[in-house]
């Protein structure tokens, strides 16, 4: 039986494990078929910055796994515009499914979710 599964992506990359620990989760329960959507709220948007290096800080790049969830099955990706335009950020990662959402879009695609997780 599938069950919705969101994670909340909200740290900045290589700050913490969080965004490491969120795409794991993800993958994991992709493999078992579960519907899973990954959210970037906040800090959580320099996850998709385009060019991120994390050997630099001598820490393995974790963001290049991002271009494995579609491979999981993992098409529903949600984006806070609002945390985009705050960071003037320019350049996000090509990913398909990525879509670009204001907030209080994004509480209604949250409210789809039966289990939510933030990182």
């Amino acid at each position: 039986m599938s069950t919705s599964i969101a994670l909340i992506n909200t740290k900045a990359p290589f700050s913490t494990s969080d965004g490491k620990d969120a795409l794991d989760l993800a993958l994991i329960f992709g493999s078992y078929e579960q519907e899973v959507g990954v959210f970037f709220i906040g800090d959580g948007v320099w996850q998709l910055v385009s060019n991120t290096d994390g050997s630099l800080l001598n820490i393995k790049d974790y963001l290049k796994t991002l271009d494995a969830l579609e491979f999981y099955d993992i098409e529903q990706l949600f984006v806070c515009k609002q945390s985009i335009e705050a960071r003037s950020i320019n350049a996000v990662k090509e990913i398909e499914s990525i879509t670009l959402l204001e907030p209080t879009e994004l509480k209604m695609q949250l409210a789809n979710y039966k289990h939510v997780l933030r990182f």
